[in-house]
């Protein structure tokens, strides 16, 4: 399949400032990324509808996982909250998507900035929307930080970037006007989008705020042992009136630094199928989890993408994956369904001055091994060959 629906805009990177951009851009160009496809019995594919009866539409849904506001990623930004170069290398990916969405997990509230009440600048997510980011999941641990001021200010300081915002509202009156999802078209295609956080670090939602963050569970402050069916399916059940082609449900759920898949995840995916869901997007553990095709429910699942900024410090959060999910309304039937998955395995390289920068790992070992200017370290080319092959373990499960 093609990995990516958009022409590529080179012409936003600075020179020398990407990291093996001679090497990368062939490998774009030459679709040298690692691919892993499925594809259901029945699923329809570019060229696989009947001869004559019409041509398949094909678009691209690209997620990366989360985005956690630190003092080590505010201080990535320098004195003048510049993220350019954070984001640089993976410009083409992001904005190779018809629709790219990254997990937001923080405020955009006042300063200080940093880890100790999760407020960012502005410019942060200024920078994912330079780089081709065009929603960010809000619903997550850190919604709520800053207390619904704090997400009253995040949300109004997304849209004016220019992006939109999923899973939180700053008014009951605003949920209501939503009903917790959006709708996008891309090339004749409607997507509704919704998005669900297993909690919020403990606290809870104060008297007249119920609504303001979409949830997983009833005891979202506490044990997360019994999901809210009810509260989710009021939300699936908005979206089907509104008769999408596709649905996609972005999850902040599972244990942090944890493989395993709990039970009341497997009930939710339960839930999510029979609601109508076609495919789950997950974030939450910091590590990245298994992607594919779940049969029995028939639904595409992705339960971790892993940490794609953040520290990085512990070991298996410093890498990441960008997921590019083939979404395809069939020419033959009419039918819209999920097609197939690839994934660009992604590293967090910083230098020794603290700067951060997000690097794609193929092309950049590939960099490395052809000599080229500007390259990562032997010990950073060690890391992500190890990255490269445990990202390939944990996707296949």
């Amino acid at each position: 399949m093609a990995l990516f629906g958009r022409k590529l805009n080179n012409n936003r990177l600075s020179a020398g400032a990407k990291i093996g951009i001679a090497v990368a851009a062939l490998a774009v160009v030459a679709g040298i990324v690692l691919a892993i496809v499925f594809r259901p019995a029945d699923a329809q594919t570019p060229g696989d509808g009947a001869s004559g009866t019409g041509t398949d539409t094909v678009i691209h849904f690209v997620a990366g996982g989360d985005v956690n506001v630190t003092d080590k990623v505010v201080a990535a930004g320098g004195s003048n909250y510049d993220y350019a170069d954070v984001f640089l290398d993976l410009m083409p990916v992001l904005s190779g998507g018809d629709l790219t969405t990254l997990n937001f997990e923080g405020n955009l509230y006042e300063e200080p900035y940093g880890s100790k009440h999760n407020s960012a600048p502005v410019e942060l997510v200024q920078a994912m929307r330079n780089a081709g980011v065009d929603i960010l999941q809000t619903a997550n641990s850190k919604s709520i930080t800053n207390g619904i001021l704090g997400l009253s200010s995040t949300l109004e300081g997304i849209r004016s970037t220019g992006m939109q915002s999923v899973g939180t509202y700053a008014t009951q009156e605003q949920f209501q006007r939503y009903q917790g999802f959006l709708i996008r078209e891309v090339n004749g295609i409607r997507i509704a989008i919704t998005a669900f956080t297993k909690g919020m670090d403990g606290r809870g939602l104060p008297s007249g705020s119920e609504h303001c963050v979409n949830l997983l569970y009833e005891d979202y402050n506490s044990s997360y042992q019994k999901v809210d069916e009810e509260g989710i399916q009021s939300v699936l059940t908005a979206i089907e009136k509104q008769k999408p082609d596709i649905t996609i449900a972005l999850l902040h759920w599972g244990s942090e630094f944890n493989d395993q898949i709990s039970k009341t995840q497997e009930k939710i995916v339960k839930i999510m199928a029979e609601g109508g869901v076609d495919a789950i997007v997950g974030t939450h553990p910091h590590y990245v989890q298994k992607i594919g095709f779940d049969e029995e429910t028939g639904i595409f699942v992705a339960y971790s993408l892993g940490d794609l900024l953040g520290d990085g410090d512990k070991a298996g959060t410093n890498y990441s994956v960008i997921l590019d999910m083939e979404i395809t309304r069939s020419g033959a039937t009419g039918e819209v369904s999920v097609t197939g998955f690839d994934y660009v395995p992604v590293y967090h390289y910083e230098n020794e001055a603290g700067q951060i920068r997000l690097l794609r790992i193929r092309e950049s070992i590939e960099a490395y091994e052809n000599y080229s200017i500007d390259t990562v370290t032997a010990e950073d080319y060690a890391a992500m060959k190890s990255a490269l092959t445990k990202i390939e373990n944990r996707v296949n499960g």
